[in-house]
């Protein structure tokens, strides 16, 4: 067998890994572009199973109907304001800031709706509630100054409705519950 030469060997052994790395690059992206396997195996839904529960939220239809009802009744009392609507885990669904509303109010509506729907309350009564357990107004993300409302599904909390930037809480309040009374129409 003959000896190769240094050079020979190296020239060799870098043209084989190129071919090794090509090959290996041809068949990740081949995989890449490849569809996604079937799962063997399908969990079904079982309405009847205990460990499962189901949930009633709004639609982005419904929150967008009632956060446009709460700013135009607002609108009509020339009142600049914003108006938030959170789903039953205050994760904010959308948020409307009126024209001239105040910089504040944005933050504000998110904070009164995210309130009224973990308490299931006004929160016109809910700041009431500070006087007995003042420290309740150092839960994060809340707001206990009137202008949130919750909309309920038998009882039950499935968002909340948040208005701010009215020269009081009562209309920030009224303001929020027109927006619930147009999710009944």
């Amino acid at each position: 067998m003959k000896k190769m030469s240094l050079r020979t060997r190296v020239l060799t052994g870098t043209v084989a890994a190129a071919a090794l790395g090509a090959g290996t690059f041809g068949a990740v992206s081949a995989n890449a572009s490849a569809p996604a396997a079937t799962p063997a195996a399908t969990v079904r839904a079982d309405t009847a199973n205990r460990d499962l529960q189901q949930s009633t939220h709004l639609t982005v239809d419904a929150a967008t109907k009632a956060a446009q009802a709460a700013l135009d009744a607002a609108e009509k009392e020339n009142q600049r304001v914003a108006v938030s609507v959170v789903d039953r885990n205050g994760n904010t669904i959308l948020t409307l800031r009126g024209d001239g509303a105040g910089p504040q109010a944005y933050e504000s509506a998110e904070k009164k709706a995210y309130t009224a729907v973990s308490w299931n309350a006004p929160t016109s009564e809910l700041s009431g509630r500070l006087a007995q357990t003042p420290n309740l107004k150092d839960i994060p993300g809340t707001l206990f100054l009137a202008g949130g409302a919750p909309v309920q599904v038998k009882g039950a909390p499935v968002a909340g409705i948040g208005v701010a930037g009215a020269p009081s809480g009562d209309l920030d309040e009224k303001f929020a519950r027109a927006g619930v009374a147009a999710l009944a129409k």
